[in-house]
């Protein structure tokens, strides 16, 4: 029902910045709450980034403690397209990168159980 394909992942260096892209397809785009999460190596999957409108249609952005200030996500509702610009890379950051999809109005944002739609995930790697 709602494809979705990251792109963007790679390899960059420490302090370095990335910028991933999620395209989704099959759902009006408006329609979504769009994450981002990210897994690392015998770790759970994390959240990172979240793009919803909440009920009232107003724009916000919600980000976990450990990438306020470095990471920021945006959409661009006219390529159906969301971004997690990521910015002052450490080597922690190294995971899979994962771009999820929820129907608007789905809460709570930082919960993996929230989405319904997933995408295959980037590799993300930083090196020292």
């Amino acid at each position: 029902q709602v494809q979705l394909v990251e792109s963007g992942g790679g390899l960059a260096q420490a302090g370095g910045s990335l910028r991933l892209s999620c395209a989704a397809s099959g759902r009006a785009f408006s329609n979504l709450n769009m994450g981002w999460f990210r897994q690392a190596p015998g770790k759970e999957r994390e959240f990172q980034a979240a793009s919803s409108w909440s009920g009232t249609n107003a724009y916000y952005a919600y980000y976990a403690d450990s990438v306020k200030g470095r990471f920021t996500i945006s959409r661009d509702n006219a390529k159906n397209t969301v971004y997690l610009h990521m910015n002052s890379l450490k080597p922690e950051d190294t995971a899979v990168y994962y771009c999820a999809a929820a129907m608007v109005g789905s809460r709570p944002y930082y919960r993996v159980d929230t989405y319904e739609y997933w995408g295959q995930g980037t590799q993300v790697t930083v090196s020292s």
